[in-house]
C-alpha cells in the first residue's frame, strides 16, 4: 500500500470529487493520506473531513506563504487543536523565499512560535521550506526541536539533505523528480538512504510531468513511485515498502487505535 505523505484534499476544488476519488485511491492502492492545514480558517473543515474518511491523518498550522491572512493570535489555539488521535503533525509550517511571500520577519515569528508549540506537545511537524532550507534548519537549531517531521517537496543538496535526515526528517519526494529535466533532484535522491524520504502529490499541486495544467491528486503516488524506483534502481514493490515504514516510524501516531 502507497501513503501520500503530503496532500491537500480539504481544498474546495476536491468537493464535488472527494468520495470517488477516495474510491479510485483505494483500488489503486493508495491507502492513507497526510493532510496538512495552511490556514485557520480551513481547520474546521479538515477537522470534519479527517472523521469522514478513516485514511487520513490531519496536521495544523499557517502555511507561510498564506501568512496575509493570519493573526499570530491564531497560533494560541494550534495546541488545542492538535489534541486528537487523527493529527499527527504541526503542519504546514516553514518560511517562503518566493518574492511575494510576507515579511520574512513576520513569517520568523510564526514559524517559531508554532515550532515551539510541536516542541511542547513532541510531535512532528511538515515543513515548508522554498528557497529557505539554510533559515529554515537554523531555526529548528535555535528551538532547539528535535522530533523529526518531513521536509515538504525537498529540492536542495545533498548537503542540505544530510542535516535535515540528521535530525530526524525525511524527505518529501514528489511530482519533479518525474521531469527529466530536474538532474540534480535525480542526483540527490539516488545518493539517499533507503531510510531517508517518502512519497507525495501536493495534490492538487506540483502536476507530474505530461500533466501539466492538470489538478493533481494522490492516483499520481504511483506513478511518483515509478520514477523513484526507475532513479534509485529498485523495484517499485522496494519503494513502496521502504516509504510505509519510513512514514509509520516518523509518525508513530499514524496507527493508533482510534476509536
Amino acid at each position: 500500500m502507497f501513503i501520500d505523505s503530503h496532500c491537500h484534499l480539504d481544498f474546495d476544488v476536491f468537493d464535488e470529487q472527494r468520495d470517488s476519488l477516495m474510491q479510485r485511491c483505494r483500488e489503486n492502492k493508495v491507502g492513507g493520506f497526510l493532510v496538512p492545514a495552511t490556514t485557520f480558517s480551513s481547520w474546521s473543515k479538515l477537522e470534519r473531513l479527517s472523521k469522514r474518511y478513516p485514511e487520513w491523518r490531519a496536521a495544523y498550522g499557517l502555511h507561510p506563504y498564506f501568512l496575509k491572512e493570519s493573526l499570530l493570535e491564531q497560533i494560541d489555539f494550534l495546541a488545542e487543536q492538535c489534541d486528537s488521535r487523527r493529527v499527527v503533525a504541526v503542519g504546514e509550517i516553514g518560511l517562503d523565499c518566493w518574492p511575494s511571500s510576507v515579511d520574512m520577519k513576520i513569517q520568523l515569528e510564526f514559524f517559531s512560535r508554532q515550532l515551539k508549540i510541536a516542541k511542547s506537545l513532541k510531535i512532528p511537524v511538515i515543513l515548508h521550506a522554498r528557497k529557505s532550507y539554510d533559515l529554515v534548519f537554523k531555526c529548528l537549531r535555535e528551538v532547539g526541536f528535535s522530533d523529526g517531521g518531513i521536509v515538504h517537496a525537498f529540492n536542495g543538496s545533498l548537503e542540505q539533505a544530510k542535516r535535515f535526515i540528521d535530525q530526524g526528517f525525511v524527505l518529501g519526494i514528489g511530482g519533479t523528480v518525474t521531469y527529466p529535466r530536474a538532474k540534480k533532484a535525480h542526483r540527490v535522491l539516488a545518493a539517499l538512504s533507503d531510510s531517508a524520504f517518502v512519497l507525495e502529490t501536493d495534490s492538487p499541486d506540483m502536476p507530474l510531468h505530461g500533466y501539466q495544467g492538470q489538478n493533481n491528486t494522490p492516483l499520481s503516488i504511483p506513478l511518483i513511485a515509478h520514477s523513484v524506483a526507475a532513479i534509485r534502481r529498485e523495484s517499485v514493490e522496494q519503494i513502496a515498502v521502504q516509504t510505509y515504514d519510513n512514514l509509520l516510524r516518523v509518525f508513530p501516531k499514524w496507527n493508533e487505535d482510534l476509536l
